[in-house]
């Protein structure tokens, strides 16, 4: 756990500052010691005397308050901590990091310290894909600095994508990582995301709703845990996981043709919504459209990636994972499928239109293996990816 751990956190200006309230409870529930900083943004957000409250402690707001000088200054503030924690961490405080500002009390902690950074980003979904703040996050990551998330979902500004800050609990696990062992370091694990497309012609294909949100996310809790990660996948929603090893494919055959050139690995997760049929005989040209008459299309039944790896016999990974998207009698369906490709679990889910599962930001899953079905009440997908993530890891160390 987190006993006797002492966690600097910094909350900076955004709506995902009320998250900070509970992420201090949480950490504070497993044994960690918390010093709050507030930025002048955060008080739009936070008080002071909440932060305080739940803290158990004073919270650290102005870089020329006299007093605190005094007691413990800036410089020793800001390396006194086992961590410096920046939650949320919006854009403007992920480039006055990256630039190497400090002209407030948090970027100055930020620039004095020689104490383990980690910061969990919140912002708009434009902010977060600009240029600006991609080239910041590379430059962070290559300082050394941890980033957790941030997760895709509905923004307070009515958008939808990444830029979520991470739930807290992603949060402390991923505190707790730092601290603790890192059970996958030195495993290889090869995912497979999001649809792929089966073109019809040069401009129409087959695809479905998947958005790959689910084999990002638990590309990333892997990540957290250690993981070498080799991530296929199709035309997804999302942006891959920074730190992985990213293989862009289409179709299910160049899925599966990845998917074979990325072996071996310890654990195989395949969670990218494969289309089971293509076209046969895709056409070269556009297709007209000839009034009165309707083109005929011929399907061909796709590769099975999923049970050419798991009845491997020769390099098999340890552990193979499938994804069951099933739309009515979900276990029994996911059963027969898992008992059919020969895998060792599969990960069912109801994604009937009613659920907003596909496409959405939550997921409800069923674990289904040789000892039983487990049963996930909804929670987001990230934290599904939390969840599995360490399942996979408990069942690689045995």
């Amino acid at each position: 756990m987190l006993q006797d751990k002492r966690i600097l956190l910094i909350l900076t200006g955004g709506i995902a500052a009320y998250k900070g309230l509970d992420l201090i409870r949480r950490l504070r529930e497993r044994g960690a010691s918390v010093t709050p900083v507030l930025t002048r943004a955060a008080e739009q957000f936070v008080t002071p005397l909440s932060v305080s409250a739940l803290a158990g402690h004073k919270v650290y707001r102005d870089l020329f308050d006299l007093t605190d000088e005094a007691e413990m200054g800036h410089i020793q503030l800001s390396r006194s901590a086992d961590l410096i924690l920046v939650a949320p961490a919006t854009a403007d405080i992920m480039a006055k990091m990256a630039q190497g500002r400090a002209n407030d009390l948090a970027s100055t902690l930020l620039l004095a310290t020689d104490t383990p950074v980690m910061i969990a980003p919140a912002m708009n979904v434009r902010m977060w894909d600009h240029p600006a703040t991609q080239r910041n996050l590379t430059q962070l990551r290559a300082d050394g600095v941890t980033v957790v998330g941030p997760n895709d979902g509905d923004m307070a500004c009515g958008e939808f994508g990444p830029g979520r800050m991470a739930e807290p609990l992603e949060i402390v696990d991923a505190v707790q990582g730092h601290f603790g062992p890192r059970p996958l370091k030195g495993k290889h694990v090869l995912i497979t995301s999001g649809p792929t497309h089966e073109p019809i012609d040069p401009v129409r294909y087959i695809a479905n709703r998947s958005s790959g949100a689910q084999g990002t996310a638990l590309a990333r809790a892997l990540l957290d845990l250690g993981a070498q990660v080799t991530f296929v996948t199709g035309p997804a929603d999302v942006p891959p996981p920074v730190g992985a090893d990213v293989v862009r494919v289409e179709t299910a055959h160049q899925m599966r043709d990845a998917v074979l050139a990325g072996l071996p690995a310890d654990a195989a997760v395949f969670a990218a919504a494969v289309a089971d049929w293509r076209v046969d005989g895709a056409s070269d040209a556009k297709l007209k459209k000839v009034v009165g008459t309707l083109p005929t299309l011929q399907f061909a039944e796709n590769p099975d990636i999923l049970a050419t790896v798991a009845q491997m016999t020769k390099g098999r990974p340890t552990l193979v994972v499938g994804f069951a998207a099933e739309t009515n009698d979900v276990i029994d369906n996911a059963t027969a499928k898992r008992v059919r490709k020969g895998c060792d679990w599969i990960v069912a889910n109801d994604v009937s239109p009613e659920t907003g599962i596909m496409g959405g930001s939550e997921n409800a899953v069923t674990v289904i293996s040789d000892t039983g079905v487990d049963s996930w009440p909804r929670m987001t997908k990230a934290e599904v990816a939390a969840r599995l993530a360490r399942q996979i890891a408990e069942a690689l160390a045995t």
